[in-house]
């Protein structure tokens, strides 16, 4: 199978704490990858690494065989890298449409003026309706992306990272912060997205229903090392897993 992301010996330090302690994995293209690990193994750090929201100290990352290991995290999305934050990242003072709209803009180029009606944007309204459709937030269109709850917020996060026709969607903890009732929505969004099969995903998420359901490969971080990988359960069953893990010394109240 295919890698679409691949990492060498990636480390990074931060003074004398080594955050991410030599990982090389391979990511596979148009799979299903999560992240799991407790509280300081190191995820978010090496999501920040593969995003470049962060150097490291050494090692190298490659995307569809380039190394990117320099590139700023603006280089790294428009080569494909899509990356979502525990906290939304929305535009509150526009619509929902005009929200993702402006991501489809983006894609292609074509900056907003502000004495052009807005009919002139109609192909990337389109482009906009049909990927709020897939996120489950039509019926939301004309509404201020400020009035969304939490998880529609996220929903949104998601169609403007698809809008940057995204070859891989890094998703930091998607279901922080939200409600029970909010939580299987989200979940629909990244199944369907899942199921249409052109889009790698990789996940940051500490329900390990979710993660079980959905997986293709999980990474298990500890300490800032890859602790283990292989398909659910495989990793389940994996005893070093279970006693490092899942045994009792991670407590996900407060993850």
């Amino acid at each position: 199978m295919e890698s679409i992301i691949s990492t060498k010996d990636l480390t990074i330090a931060f003074g004398g704490h080594v955050a991410v302690d030599g990982i090389t994995i391979d990511i596979p293209e148009k799979q299903f990858t999560s992240v799991i690990g407790p509280n300081g193994a190191g995820k978010t750090t090496f999501f920040n690494l593969l995003s470049g929201q962060l150097s490291p100290t050494k090692g190298a990352i490659t995307f569809n065989g380039e190394d990117i290991t320099k590139l700023s995290p603006t280089k790294r999305t428009r080569k494909g890298i899509g990356r979502s934050f525990q906290i939304t990242n929305v535009f509150p003072n526009l619509t929902v449409l005009e929200n993702v709209r402006l991501a489809v803009q983006s894609k292609n180029k074509v900056r907003f003026q502000m004495l052009r009606h807005f009919t002139a944007y109609k192909q990337f309204e389109d482009r906009a309706l049909e990927l709020l459709e897939q996120v489950l937030l039509a019926d939301k269109a004309h509404s201020l992306a400020n009035n969304l709850a939490h998880g529609e917020k996220r929903k949104l996060e998601i169609a403007m990272l698809l809008a940057l026709e995204t070859q891989v969607l890094l998703l930091d903890e998607p279901t922080a912060g939200m409600s029970l009732e909010e939580v299987p929505a989200i979940l629909d969004v990244i199944r369907r997205i899942k199921e249409q099969g052109d889009t790698t995903i990789v996940l940051i998420e500490h329900k390990m229903d979710m993660i079980l359901d959905l997986s293709d490969q999980v990474l298990v971080l500890f300490h800032g090392q890859l602790l283990a990988h292989g398909s659910p359960e495989e990793i389940m069953n994996n005893e070093t897993v279970q006693s490092a893990y899942l045994g009792g010394l991670y407590d996900e109240s407060s993850a």
